[in-house]
């Protein structure tokens, strides 16, 4: 996972000083903006190569300062502990970064400056959303949040605008310091005033989705796996296979873990619980620390998690928590009976039909992602003769 700047818009004049401002100047990414970045095929959009094929969806994650964009960042995908975010400078820049940690995880986050105003005619805001899966407006909940109700409308509203398929969510964070009641009351307040805006301005077809969310607990993974999902074209297939498993192996509940992140990529059709959730986050934890420590000997390179890890777990209330290695990114964590359990032959051998399964939806994620490539190749090849021949009449 790499962390990088975005240096600033393709087509800036020299003058636009007040725009260079929000972007580092490094070469590497100044076509950061450019529309060779921007891919939009088969009604897919997202950040692409030109060459590659490779689409990614990006997610926006904005909101006022001091909301806690990039400590969610930073908890979410950098492993940090919330109480060191605490330490965390008001960001200044936007960031860009690539999430590629799995075969189906693979998109882009950029993080705005809640000073940043995008709309300000110096920044192409248009190309930004043209590329855009996914926006996630973070709102303070311990603060006064008219403000950002305000800046919430108007970023929602031009957004759609552009790109009419963006998933719009909205995170009511910092929610830790409220009581459960007054939890509900805000999430109740602020989801009425932000769909009366838009009902006011005759805009009722935009969806927005809530979320109450703090880094200090699960929630903030919960929400990003919700939002992921949204990103994920497979998702469908993915929860057919894990209800085809469970009702033929006698599980209760199975999610489909990415091992860095915890963010889970699908689950079966049965409701979530949050303490679940928690548990398989924890049983993740646990098995990567211990691979960590134990697992590897002195010197050894390689991954903690591999084709061998595996783990069983059983709790004081006759519940089995079992995980098993998918792909060297993606586990799947189950929850099932005792009794249940006394058939571990036929949940490995059901497993190994559903984890073939993924691999089949994997290679055809593959073949679809060569084939973009090679049409891409061809026409940048085809344009190529095309101008050497518009150059070169003789």
């Amino acid at each position: 996972m790499t962390s990088e700047r975005v240096s600033k818009f393709s087509g800036e004049d020299e003058d636009d000083d007040k725009a260079l401002g929000y972007y580092d100047e490094d070469e590497d990414d100044l076509e950061a903006f450019s529309d060779g970045g921007l891919g939009c095929e088969d009604g897919v959009l997202g950040f692409s190569d030109s060459l590659s094929g490779e689409v990614k969806p990006r997610i926006l994650l904005m909101g006022l300062r001091r909301s806690g964009k990039s400590s969610i960042q930073k908890v979410v995908f950098h492993k940090m502990s919330p109480n060191e975010t605490l330490f965390l400078e008001s960001t200044n820049k936007i960031c860009r970064e690539d999430v590629s940690n799995s075969s189906f995880v693979s998109f882009q986050i950029w993080d705005f400056p809640g000073q940043i105003d995008f709309f300000d005619p110096t920044f192409d805001y248009e190309m930004i959303f043209r590329g855009t899966g996914a926006l996630i407006f973070v709102i303070d909940s311990q603060d006064d949040y008219v403000e950002a109700l305000s800046r919430l409308h108007l970023t929602v509203t031009r957004a759609y605008k552009v790109n009419p398929d963006i998933n719009f969510e909205v995170f009511i964070h910092k929610v830790d310091g409220l009581s459960d009641d007054h939890k509900i009351e805000k999430q109740r307040d602020i989801h009425k005033r932000a769909n009366d805006d838009l009902a006011d301005a005759s805009l009722e077809r935009i969806h927005l989705s809530f979320y109450l969310t703090s880094i200090y607990d699960h929630s903030i993974f919960e929400a990003f796996s919700k939002v992921v999902q949204k990103l994920i074209p497979q998702l469908p297939t993915l929860e057919n296979l894990l209800n085809i498993f469970i009702s033929n192996s006698g599980i209760e509940k199975a999610f489909l873990f990415d091992v860095v992140s915890k963010i889970y990529i699908a689950t079966d059709s049965s409701p979530v619980d949050m303490q679940t959730y928690e548990l398989c986050c924890d049983m993740i934890d646990v098995v990567i620390d211990i691979s960590c420590i134990y697992g590897l000997t002195e010197g050894e390179a390689g991954s903690p998690y591999d084709n061998e890890s595996m783990a069983i777990i059983h709790l004081n209330n006759t519940t089995v928590m079992y995980l098993k290695e998918v792909t060297k990114f993606l586990a799947m964590v189950c929850f099932l009976r005792e009794e249940g359990f006394e058939r571990k032959g036929l949940i490995d051998y059901n497993f190994h039909c559903f984890k073939k399964a993924i691999q089949e939806v994997f290679d055809v994620r593959v073949k679809v992602q060569q084939n973009r490539k090679l049409l891409s190749q061809r026409r940048w090849s085809k344009q190529t003769m095309t101008n050497g021949v518009l150059n070169n009449p003789h």
